[in-house]
């Protein structure tokens, strides 16, 4: 495997592997899998080791980037025995090192709030994370991705008829089918108390 020596290009890379090591568990039957409901003996303990070593190489130049944070992001992810055993804490801090790489990451870098919401979440709790979609929500309006994080950290606050309701929104946005249908899904599941 040829590995550049530009940390970035390397953090790419791990990205990718840390990424693609999920794969298989990702879509099961048809269905889209979230990452805290994935058969975690599905992935590729191999891949996900070369990429975690081609990302300690990228971080010890000490010249972090985009593709370096987000791969320790997906490490630690990858890292995680069980979906409960996920290093939050550590994750908002690499979420938050993210974000401070743009001098207005709201407007700048609206995804990374996004998702840094969903640790926020985690860490200092669901109405936490709600402020977060809140502060990015003017920039991505409507889109279903703020809709599904809403609904998730709604849930996760045990506001579970606002939850549906967002979830069915955001389904209703979606563009795509295996997303929209694990929307819908999602909604159902709210409804149901589940």
């Amino acid at each position: 495997m040829l590995v550049s020596a530009e940390p970035e290009v390397r953090g790419l890379l791990a990205l990718m592997l840390l990424h693609h090591a999920r794969h298989r568990a990702r879509v099961v039957d048809g269905r889209l899998v979230p990452l805290d409901e994935q058969d975690r003996g599905r992935w590729d303990h191999d891949e996900i080791a070369k990429g975690v070593a081609i990302l300690q190489g990228a971080l010890a130049e000490d010249r972090r980037g985009r593709f370096q944070i987000e791969a320790a992001i997906a490490a630690l992810h990858d890292d995680a025995d069980t979906a409960d055993e996920t290093d939050w804490p550590q994750i908002l801090a690499w979420y938050d090192e993210l974000v401070d790489l743009s001098p207005d990451p709201v407007r700048d870098d609206p995804a990374a709030v996004l998702s840094r919401a969903v640790a926020v979440g985690h860490v200092l709790g669901p109405s936490a994370g709600l402020a977060e979609v809140d502060r990015v929500e003017p920039v991505l309006r409507d889109r279903y991705k703020v809709l599904a994080v809403r609904a998730y950290l709604l849930r996760m606050a045990g506001d579970l008829d606002a939850a549906a309701a967002a979830y069915a929104r955001a389904a209703e946005r979606c563009p795509s089918t295996l997303e929209r249908d694990h929307l819908v899904r999602q909604a159902a599941r709210a409804r149901l108390g589940m």
